[in-house]
């Protein structure tokens, strides 16, 4: 008896969580003006579309690995001259290199006003000044890196040890002698490892940027949307979760290897 009303009490349960949730989701999709039936009603298409996809034209195959190409290296570019920018910038972002507030803190306020920007606005306001094409994308991929990993340095550089810093300053270290050999070599491993996370990311990202112009597979696949050949839209997400594949286990492999 005790079993079998355990049992009954963890489906009653079940069933007071599943009706909690039906509730919620019917009382939601009315403050979205989200209408549940004409959502069940349009299976059929749903299914249709993802027939297609589901079909992928791989003859489509040789028109998409130049785009991808392209997209790589607008990814990889763009994520070269982040790190390059944000590796300066970062040291006069912190007080523990400038001993100085009135330095650090405007450089923190110009990156405040970096991070703001989503890169999607970005990319289209470059488009607007530079035109269609990777060079658009490969530019909000390096102002968007710059943001993103300029923190994340200036960061790790607030918590490093001060005491190698403080024996640099004893025997008469300048500041560009104080940031080679007193502070670069602790932050190294984050660096490597920051820079590996914001490719993963940039990856992902660039495919995105297509959808306003800047190039590269994206806009592969906004013209293939567009056009409603969901079969080739099926084999450009094939390729792009290959690249993204790839990248991560090179990033997985660089970390085991070297941090």
């Amino acid at each position: 008896m005790k079993l079998k009303d355990t049992v009954h009490r963890g489906l009653g349960l079940k069933l007071g969580i599943l009706g909690i949730f039906l509730v919620i989701l019917w009382y939601t999709s009315g403050l979205a003006e989200v209408d549940l039936g004409y959502l069940v009603g349009n299976t059929d298409q749903m299914m249709i579309v993802f027939g297609r996809l589901l079909s992928p034209d791989w003859t489509y195959l040789d028109r998409i690995v130049p785009a991808l190409i392209e997209t790589m290296q607008m990814a990889i570019t763009g994520t070269v001259i982040g790190v390059l920018l944000a590796l300066p910038v970062s040291f006069l972002s912190t007080t523990a290199f400038t001993k100085n507030p009135y330095i650090s803190w405007p450089f923190r306020g110009l990156l405040n006003i970096i991070r703001t920007i989503p890169d999607l606005l970005l990319a289209a306001l470059f488009v607007a000044v530079f035109g269609i094409g990777t060079f658009t994308g490969m530019l909000t991929i390096a102002i968007f890196t710059f943001g993103m990993l300029t923190k994340l340095f200036y960061e790790t550089i607030e918590t490093i040890d001060q005491k190698p810093l403080e024996s640099l300053m004893s025997v008469g270290g300048n500041k560009a002698q104080i940031a080679r050999f007193g502070i670069m070599p602790q932050i190294m491993p984050n660096v490597i490892s920051y820079t590996l996370y914001a490719l993963e990311i940039n990856v992902r990202a660039s495919t995105v940027l297509g959808y306003v112009g800047a190039g590269g597979i994206g806009l592969t696949l906004q013209h293939a949307m567009s056009l409603l050949r969901y079969d080739r839209v099926s084999i450009i997400i094939i390729v792009i979760l290959a690249a993204v594949l790839v990248i991560d286990g090179f990033s997985t492999w660089v970390r085991r290897r070297y941090l």
